[in-house]
């Protein structure tokens, strides 16, 4: 059995959380999120706290304890704090800027590179360099972010490319000569 999926589901006293058959809505000041349920999954609210169990125990069922939990715990940080990731563009000439809500990156190509965020995902410039990505669904965030780091990934040699904040690259040495 998962060992995430026992732990209980905290809610902060400003979240609402609403089960509807095997669908989980929560509520809180950032907004709303939703997420339907296995069949095999049974979900109970008891004093401020979400207790997921298990209907019948088979390999299947045990997967997805532990993911349901999570995803649930994640709309609850999201809906009370949010996320975000932090990108920075290395390289020469290349830099970025906001065109209303598209994020419009020059990085090295014959023509510029506009990505269109989903209405409930934010994008924000600092310094034409720096890139955060922040919302309230923590799948989204990370693939936008994925999305806008894949249109130039950081290469070994000169490490220049769109990288997360914090995330080491290592270097490889050139070829070398005679």
């Amino acid at each position: 059995m998962s060992r995430i999926g026992k732990k209980s589901i905290i809610l902060p006293p400003d979240i609402q959380s609403e089960i509807i058959e095997s669908t989980i809505t929560i509520t809180g000041p950032k907004g709303k999120l939703s997420y339907n349920l296995s069949k095999m999954i049974n979900i109970q609210h008891i004093n401020n706290k979400l207790q997921l169990s298990l209907i019948k125990i088979d390999k299947e069922s045990k997967a997805l304890y532990g993911l349901s939990r999570t995803i649930i715990n994640n709309m609850v940080i999201g809906v009370s704090q949010g996320f975000e990731k932090k990108l920075e563009i290395r390289g020469v000439g290349y830099r970025c800027q906001m065109n209303e809500n598209n994020l419009i990156l020059n990085i090295g190509y014959s023509h510029p590179i506009i990505i269109e965020p989903p209405k409930d995902i934010l994008i924000k410039v600092e310094d034409n360099v720096n890139i955060i990505v922040t919302g309230i669904n923590k799948e989204k965030v990370g693939q936008i972010a994925a999305k806008i780091r894949s249109t130039r990934p950081p290469e070994p040699y000169k490490e220049k490319g769109i990288r997360y904040s914090g995330e080491i690259i290592r270097k490889k040495v050139g070829k070398a000569g005679k």
